[in-house]
């Protein structure tokens, strides 16, 4: 039996084309003063409006103070928008909108556009041809209104004017490329074509080119063709990075993009991602790269853990990275972020120093004096001491409100014995008079 091939969409798509309407709307303000002198100009008179352009035809506001039909006594105000050019078969959407001018925003509104579902767009046949209100508004009401003020009323009226267009297939599409500018330059960075300056960096040289560094770094701008610069100057020695470092700055001066760390150290090499990008974002600063130093931010919060982010917290300090330094304390005051390291070795050690004060014997486990001693937050400590008292601060912070949320759910211990009872039970709770802590 023959198989039916099943089918879709596709099986109709040999031709294509689309119609699409839609309105070009505008509007125009008509405002009246003097509304009182214009009464009783006579059933069927009207004030008109300048002309306005909407949609390629021209329109005008009619306001027939005394009503346009004889019959209504001029007991209601009539309002009308009329086609004021020549056209046939103009088909568009009406707003007529009275203003109040109490400024509580409770306009009279009559809007075509609300019911263009329901009956569709208006036609107008001919110049002169009218849509609007012979019975707008109760003259009697109006003028006991806020839409009168100091004898004056405002409408705005919006008109829109059905346009349609029909789509057909394009006949032909070309495809634009990527861009490649950031491998074009990055090749000329490669080649060497055409540098004219070259940097010492530890053991290796870089050449470059010195138009693209100074486009790219405002301190290469003023060290080449400032007014204390040297345009001469064919080599410069840099002492306070190394090569790899250095090089993952002239790729990203280059290209725009954050070098993959592969790219610039060998295999043989210790250096880890987040150490490279640390100082690379050293480097950022000192050289003004702005971008490469918020690359470096953002590569950095990626990466942040238990391990890096004491480090981390004293680059953000030293370099002014308000977002990063702020991101660091609120992950370093988090116990369940690094398994209770970061936050532990801060509240260790102030506890700590506060038993000393009284002479009270040590509780503290070998695990914790481990997390005390460990290289990134002696660094932190050496480096940034002022860091202490924010980390203390922030861990307060999250110390004070998991304590209020546990406080609901059972009896509030000690901070002490809390602490320690967190390390198991090796860890006997103390209170800072040597007295066992009971547990409720």
């Amino acid at each position: 039996m023959k198989k039916r091939k099943k089918s879709n969409m596709e099986d109709f798509k040999d031709s294509e084309s689309k119609s699409v309407s839609e309105t070009v709307n505008g509007s125009h303000q008509f405002t009246i003063k003097g509304y009182s002198l214009a009464k009783g100009m006579g059933a069927g008179k009207c004030i008109q409006s300048d002309i306005f352009t909407v949609g390629g035809y021209d329109w005008a506001i009619y306001f027939y103070p005394d009503g346009k039909n004889p019959e209504d006594s001029a007991m209601y105000v009539s309002v009308f928008i009329a086609l004021a050019s020549e056209g046939t078969d103009v088909r568009a959407l009406f707003e007529l909108t009275l203003v109040d001018q109490s400024g509580k925003g409770k306009h009279k509104v009559h809007s075509h556009f609300d019911r263009a579902l329901e009956s569709g767009p208006y036609t107008l046949k001919y110049r002169g041809s009218m849509w609007g209100y012979k019975r707008f508004f109760r003259r009697t009401t109006l003028e006991s209104s806020d839409y009168i003020k100091d004898d004056c009323l405002i409408m705005n009226c919006t008109v829109g004017v059905v346009r349609t267009r029909l789509e057909g297939p394009k006949l032909s599409s070309i495809p634009v490329p990527p861009s490649d500018m950031g491998q074009n330059i990055r090749a000329l960075l490669e080649s060497e074509v055409g540098c004219d300056i070259m940097f010492q960096v530890g053991d290796e040289t870089f050449k470059a080119h010195k138009l693209i560094l100074a486009a790219r770094s405002p301190v290469f701008k003023a060290q080449f063709f400032g007014l204390v610069g040297n345009p001469n100057l064919d080599k410069i020695v840099v002492k306070d990075f190394e090569p790899s470092i250095f090089k993952a700055m002239l790729l990203f001066i280059y290209t725009d993009k954050l070098p993959d760390v592969q790219e610039i150290v060998d295999s043989t090499s210790m250096c880890t991602s987040t150490n490279m990008v640390q100082h690379l974002l050293a480097a950022a600063d000192l050289y003004n790269l702005d971008r490469l130093k918020v690359l470096c931010e953002a590569k950095l919060c990626e990466e942040l853990n238990a391990d890096t982010v004491a480090t981390t917290l004293a680059l953000a300090e030293q370099h002014h990275c308000a977002q990063l330094k702020a991101i660091c304390l609120k992950f370093a005051a988090t116990p369940s972020n690094l398994g209770g390291a970061c936050s532990k070795y801060y509240r260790c050690k102030f506890q700590y120093k506060t038993l000393l004060k009284v002479n009270a014997p040590n509780p503290f486990t070998s695990k914790q004096f481990a997390v005390m001693q460990s290289e990134g937050f002696k660094h932190l400590e050496e480096c940034c001491p002022s860091l202490l008292s924010e980390m203390l601060k922030a861990f307060a912070f999250s110390e004070e409100s998991s304590s209020l949320l546990s406080s609901r759910k059972r009896s509030v211990s000690s901070v002490y014995g809390m602490d320690l009872a967190a390390e198991g039970p090796a860890a006997e709770p103390m209170n800072p008079n040597g007295r066992r802590v009971r547990r409720r």
